[in-house]
């Protein structure tokens, strides 16, 4: 049975998400037009009102309605503590996870020249400058312990030595309430490295 072109146009602009294959595409879809018209229409609604909306701050990169977001235009923010998150998610779950009073600067990413991804494409240039200012006293790297997180790591460390910022990394090894014997050998081993004194 072909389906109309309008419905697989649904399908296909659904699996645009991540994680939505073919399968979940076509779930989502057939739910939406059979059991929730109401819900896809708002849905269609807000979707179009967030992308016509929501920007970027221009102080920290995050996703935002206004030039400055909500915590960059906090006067109570400690702006001598700045953050390097990957994505707005990070910032997200740091921001809700623990009593972070510092400022934040959200990368969009991190380096990958075999994908063309430089220092320009994550905005190296624009925390250089900002880096310039005097302000940010220390830089706290929490960028994901992957090796193009460690390489971008390593870039924004060497920026801030440079300029002779504090620069700190958040620490990283096993989980709270995991067991060692399902922690993989390189994890186990960069715990070991960033031990602690208790």
């Amino acid at each position: 049975m072909n389906s109309p072109p309008l419905l697989q146009q649904l399908i296909t602009a659904l699996r645009c998400l991540p994680g939505v294959g073919a399968k979940s595409g076509q779930r989502m879809a057939y739910h939406l037009l059979e059991r929730d018209r109401d819900g896809a229409r708002h849905l269609a609604r807000v979707l179009a009102e967030a992308m016509d909306r929501i920007g970027h701050c221009s102080r920290c990169r995050t996703l935002s309605e206004t030039e400055l977001c909500s915590l960059c235009a906090n006067p109570q923010r400690d702006a001598s503590q700045l953050c390097i998150v990957e994505t707005p998610a990070d910032q997200a779950i740091i921001e809700q996870a623990i009593d972070y009073r510092g400022n934040y600067y959200v990368l969009g990413g991190h380096l990958s020249p075999l994908d063309g991804i430089g220092p320009k494409e994550i905005g190296l240039e624009q925390l250089d400058q900002r880096l310039a200012e005097g302000e940010v006293k220390e830089i706290i790297l929490a960028t994901n312990p992957t090796v193009e997180g460690e390489a971008t790591a390593q870039y924004i460390h060497d920026m801030a030595r440079a300029r002779q910022i504090k620069t700190t990394r958040i620490a990283q090894g096993v989980p709270m309430g995991g067991e060692l014997e399902y922690v993989d050998g390189a994890t186990l081993a960069h715990a070991f490295r960033g031990r602690s004194e208790i």
